[in-house]
């Protein structure tokens, strides 16, 4: 037990756990801090409405349009059957969909592949910039996507791999705390059509239960994907 305890302590300390370790403190920081999460909220909700878009499309629905607001809150509207598997996965797939792309980032950070990332980063907000519907949403993604385009432009590759870090952590860690937030506003009674309670009327599964597979999601991906950046090559 000694020599298993000896060896998890030196595979922590070893440099490039260290460097990852900071990154996440990094990331856990901003997504505590109110003034800092309040701007970078907004790269969550990217990603959570992007995740209802790809769902609808996928399950045969017409996605009309995504809308992204100053409040860091989003919609995503999509024609279709209003009851049905197709209905419940896109309400279903918000949440999710960023704890996935975070869990994705540090499979491409673990692997050394931080351009890849980048490159596929940009490439999905170009894709979401054609279905964005008002100014501020166009204004949100061109900002994310242009950020990442230039750190994967100009910038040497180790400040490429410490931006992936940074953004892996912060969609790991900040894919749980509108869950919580969520969990607040409904027990305030201000947020009536979340798409927990959508899920509740369509499937008469009680909300909470789908707050809580949101959250466990969220933990795991944070608990599988945190174990895959903290194995990346020394930066």
């Amino acid at each position: 037990m000694d020599d298993l305890v000896r060896q998890w302590t030196a595979q922590l300390l070893d440099s490039g756990n260290v460097v990852s370790l900071g990154v996440g403190a990094v990331a856990l920081l901003l997504v505590l801090n109110t003034s800092a999460w309040l701007v970078l909220r907004n790269v969550v909700t990217i990603a959570h409405e992007g995740g209802h878009a790809v769902v609808a499309l996928l399950s045969g629905r017409q996605l009309n349009g995504i809308r992204l607001h100053s409040d860091t809150s989003g919609l995503t509207v999509s024609t279709g059957r209003s009851t049905g598997p197709g209905m419940v996965f896109t309400l279903l797939a918000g949440y999710p969909a960023v704890s996935l792309l975070g869990l994705g980032g540090a499979a491409l950070v673990a692997f050394d592949r931080t351009r890849l990332m980048l490159w596929i980063a940009v490439g999905l907000l170009a894709l979401m910039l054609l279905a964005v519907r008002n100014a501020f949403a166009v204004l949100s993604v061109v900002a994310t996507g242009g950020a990442l385009f230039a750190v994967s432009w100009f910038a040497p590759p180790q400040w490429q791999a410490l931006c992936c870090l940074l953004l892996s952590w912060f969609l790991l860690i900040g894919s749980i705390r509108p869950v919580g937030e969520l969990r607040s506003k409904r027990a305030r009674g201000r947020a009536p059509d979340s798409d927990a309670d959508q899920l509740a009327r369509l499937t008469r599964v009680p909300a909470a239960v789908w707050l809580a597979v949101w959250f466990l999601v969220g933990v795991a991906a944070l608990l599988v994907g945190g174990r895959w950046l903290l194995l990346v090559p020394q930066i």
